[in-house]
């Protein structure tokens, strides 16, 4: 399961939050750095490829029956299969599954993966579901999915409120339908025992925290050259927060506010910090961080504005907004969860000079170490963790170098006044589209 959600977005007085229409605006002002390319090819990545949408019935445990509404989504898939995650969520729409499945194309091509975007989703609420019930609404969803998803074509994997155990039941459902072939490689994510990675847990916020490592050896925050003594504050403490801070604290950081649904933690900036696992065992025994001996308590919006180096927004999208933006006191933000941090945001940010690693740089994490999965299950494999903590964090290391690079370009190119030009997340987006624009070339357009 991804991190808890803290606080669900709202709209913003004058700010338009709507996913989709955030997606295309960002691709527009990364793509209007590239002028190279045939006429009305670039447009043609606005757009996902397929769109499915699926309405299936379940029986509840208490014999009733409840009808269901599924989504899955292709974005694209030049470089290879579709690669996405499967929430559970009762507010996903089909709007926000197409945003998140173009942002995979543009992470998977960003990381260096041969795979192309999807991502999917079913509307229920999974805290109120029994595990039977999500069993069966899985089971379900997959069967009527079909051979729209198979380890070619489309590849599933955890999203938020979906876990290894919902994997497990991918597996099994594709599995019984395609009887005698090797399908671990259907789907990612999945339990150790069924060929799941070593790292996958992890990898998502660990690689957040090796894209900050090379960001700051290559000088993106003034003074600051090293995680070591640092000062982290992570909003969201599920998987990717917990990954994080868990790392973050090996290099010598410090964790000075820490928050999940329930509230947040903070304690001074001078003294050692939050110990993560202090933490994590405090949330077990009391489903929250808040109350943690030795910290005070804190809302959501404090733990944004509190004065630190880094922030990781790591749980749902639109947390840093119009409204709150020049409040945060940050000198680094770094996007653990999707889109985070909104457009204006965006923009208020940089006009204080406050980077933002974006979400398809810093947490492309997952999705690599699931593509090793993938390669493992085809190689009928199994690869050492250290060898994959190796891997990784030598990709994310490249990925940043080669955004920056991209970023000193736009930076010569554009007009002073143009603080968009100096966005990473433009960088990142233009490097992104780039890549798939010149493989949709070389592969030729069909017929």
């Amino acid at each position: 399961m991804t991190d808890t959600p803290v606080v669900e977005p709202q709209a913003q007085a004058g700010e338009d939050l709507d996913p989709m229409r955030i997606a295309q605006a960002r691709f527009q002002a990364a793509t209007g750095y590239l002028s190279t390319f045939k006429r009305g090819l670039i447009d043609f990545f606005a757009y996902p490829k397929r769109s499915i949408e699926l309405c299936f019935p379940i029986e509840m445990d208490d014999g009733s029956v409840r009808s269901f509404w599924g989504y899955r989504v292709l974005h694209n898939n030049v470089m290879g299969p579709g690669k996405g995650g499967i929430r559970y969520h009762p507010e996903v729409t089909m709007d926000e599954v197409q945003a998140l499945a173009a942002l995979m194309t543009w992470k998977c091509a960003l990381i260096g993966v041969p795979f192309g975007g999807a991502k999917g989703g079913v509307v229920c609420d999974a805290k109120s579901l029994s595990a039977n019930e999500l069993r069966r609404i899985t089971r379900r969803f997959i069967a009527d999915l079909g051979d729209a998803i198979g380890p070619n074509t489309d590849i599933p994997a955890p999203d938020m409120y979906t876990s290894e155990q919902t994997m497990a039941w991918i597996f099994d459902t594709y599995d019984r339908m395609h009887p005698g072939e090797n399908n671990r490689p259907v789907v990612t994510g999945k339990p150790l025992g069924l060929g799941g990675s070593e790292g996958r847990h992890d990898a998502t916020g660990n690689g957040v925290v090796y894209a900050i490592e090379r960001f700051l050896e290559q000088g993106g925050v003034e003074g600051l050259r090293s995680l070591e003594g640092a000062r982290i504050a992570i909003q969201g403490f599920g998987n990717v927060g917990q990954a994080a801070a868990r790392l973050f604290r090996s290099y010598g950081a410090r964790i000075v506010a820490l928050s999940d649904s329930a509230g947040g933690i903070a304690m001074d900036a001078d003294g050692m910090g939050i110990d993560p696992a202090a933490a994590l065992v405090h949330k077990q025994e009391h489903d929250s961080v808040v109350g943690l001996p030795g910290t005070r308590s804190i809302t959501n919006e404090q733990l944004l504005a509190c004065e630190c180096d880094i922030l990781v927004p790591a749980a749902l999208g639109n947390q840093i907004h119009a409204d709150n933006a020049n409040k945060v006191r940050a000198r680094l933000v770094a996007e653990g969860a999707n889109g985070p941090v909104t457009p204006t945001a965006d923009l208020d940010l940089a006009a204080r000079g406050i980077p933002v690693l974006p979400d398809i740089l810093a947490n492309a994490g997952g999705v690599l170490v699931s593509y090793f999965e993938w390669v493992q299950n085809n190689q009928n494999d199994q690869w050492d963790a250290q060898f994959i903590e190796q891997k990784l964090r030598r990709k994310q290391h490249l990925a940043v170098d080669a955004v920056l690079a991209r970023n000193r370009t736009l930076c010569a190119t554009c007009a002073p006044e143009d603080v968009n030009g100096t966005l990473l997340r433009t960088a990142a987006l233009a490097l992104a589209v780039e890549r798939v624009a010149q493989a949709t070339l070389q592969r030729g357009i069909w017929p």
